[in-house]
């Protein structure tokens, strides 16, 4: 019989979601794992995007000049560089295996331009709603090169990468108290090397998903083992207080989960508030050259 612990109840797999092949910015091939319609199922998160290709011509035109407002974007580089800009005169260069959080608020106008290294660019980018009373706080950006994130190999030999929360006692390179930043997310890059079990707390309010980008993995709980497969989202069941991780050697995936919010969310494209009013303010202010000001 499998043994659970240290969980009660740990997490099953409720659905299995294939991305969806799309373009953006200018050009951009990318898959979208996370879409609109699951907003309110998965709350705080309003997408994710994984963005990958060896073929300059798929990502050299980059995402230049766009408008934000209301969220926070979180850009996790798997392999290869982002560059980006802001309109207040910020710029940064993110490097491989690096995180940039960046934090909307009120709003500005940024370029996200990728760069290749060693004919790779992969990565993701995460956005993570805010709450009301956050949503017109003052921009900002966290850079967080690679070798800031903290990293942990547990007992059965899994390599953890902490972007944000908590895994194993290891405090994540993104730490915010949770009576600041109420979605109080966890970030994990999972790394198995071996025939591995992972196990990770989570909290019993989260709504969580994994995310599997190398190889598969088997979520296992008191309903059994239900298999991802590769490029499959896991939306993981209500209310457990844990998940356990069932793989081989070289699959990897992301285990993110969040503190919903349950507020309402008004969405037109680069800006996400709580209200049909609040989207027409923020383009009035878009059209006016307001943001980033």
């Amino acid at each position: 019989m499998t043994s659970f612990a240290p969980f009660q109840n740990p997490r099953s797999v409720e659905a299995l979601v294939a991305g969806r092949a799309t373009r953006d910015g200018a050009g951009v091939r990318l898959t979208r794992v996370l879409t609109g319609e699951l907003q309110q199922r998965l709350d705080p998160f309003l997408m994710l995007d994984q963005f990958g290709s060896n073929d300059p011509k798929d990502y050299g035109a980059g995402f230049p000049d766009h408008p934000h407002r209301g969220f926070e974007t979180v850009t996790y580089m798997i392999a290869g560089r982002m560059r980006h800009r802001d309109s207040a005169g910020h710029e940064g260069l993110l490097q491989n295996g690096g995180v940039q959080w960046m934090t909307a608020g009120r709003g500005l106008v940024h370029s996200e331009m990728p760069e290749q290294e060693e004919g790779l660019m992969e990565g993701f980018q995460l956005w993570l709603n805010l709450p009301s009373h956050q949503k017109m706080c003052t921009p900002w950006y966290r850079d967080i090169q690679s070798d800031s994130i903290p990293e942990v190999h547990t007992e059965g030999g899994v390599l953890v990468r902490v972007i944000s929360g908590q895994s194993h006692g290891v405090q994540g390179g993104m730490h915010r108290p949770a009576k600041d930043y109420p979605t109080d997310p966890l970030y994990l890059d999972i790394h198995f090397s071996a025939d591995q079990t992972f196990t990770q707390n989570i909290s019993v309010s989260h709504n969580a998903f994994v995310y599997v980008y190398r190889g598969s993995l088997a979520v296992q709980s008191h309903q059994g083992a239900e298999t991802v497969p590769l490029q499959r989202m896991a939306i993981l069941s209500h209310g457990g207080d844990g998940v356990v991780l069932q793989a081989q050697a070289g699959t990897r995936a992301l285990l993110i989960s969040g503190q919903p919010l349950h507020e309402p969310i008004a969405q037109y494209g680069p800006f996400v508030m709580n209200t049909r009013e609040e989207l027409m303010q923020a383009v009035e202010d878009f059209q006016a050259g307001r943001l980033g000001q």
